[in-house]
């Protein structure tokens, strides 16, 4: 999938907008999934970013967290801990299908279907030009500008 232009998809986000993955042409984007709004390690990873958000910006790169959560429940996630950077609703799937992120993962001891926390940056040519699976929140968010400051 690497430095590969992905399929074009479209889902809505918090504050009453629509995300276009080609409108986004000409920019960096870092595009991260997540299991679940308001968990621990959901809303630490969420406000990592939040507070590195300036440094992503300086370097003309946009920030947009998805997981399968409706909007109702994004908003409030969102307005609770501040995020500048809009949440993505993904309830049917389509981006997480096209960045394969849904895996089969333990909870409890039972098997549930749900996503892998991954983060994947995307250059200005719209290439996917790197990808973290499997993420722990500690030092990620750092990791990621550090690889955006390549760009």
């Amino acid at each position: 999938m690497l430095n590969q232009s992905l399929t074009d998809f479209q889902l809505p986000a918090t504050s009453g907008k629509t995300f276009q993955l080609s409108d986004y042409a000409g920019k960096n984007l870092v595009i991260y999934f997540y299991p679940k709004d308001s968990t621990p390690g959901c809303t630490t990873q969420g406000i990592q970013f939040r507070d590195a958000y300036a440094q992503f910006q300086a370097l003309d790169t946009e920030i947009f967290g998805i997981s399968r959560d409706n909007l109702k429940s994004h908003e409030n996630f969102k307005a609770k801990f501040t995020f500048p950077f809009e949440l993505l609703s993904d309830t049917e799937e389509l981006a997480c299908a096209v960045f394969g992120v849904i895996k089969m993962k333990n909870m409890y001891g039972k098997q549930v279907r749900g996503i892998e926390r991954s983060t994947f940056v995307i250059d200005k040519n719209g290439k996917l030009v790197k990808e973290w699976r499997g993420v722990k929140v500690d030092g990620h968010v750092a990791e990621v500008l550090s690889f955006v400051q390549t760009l």
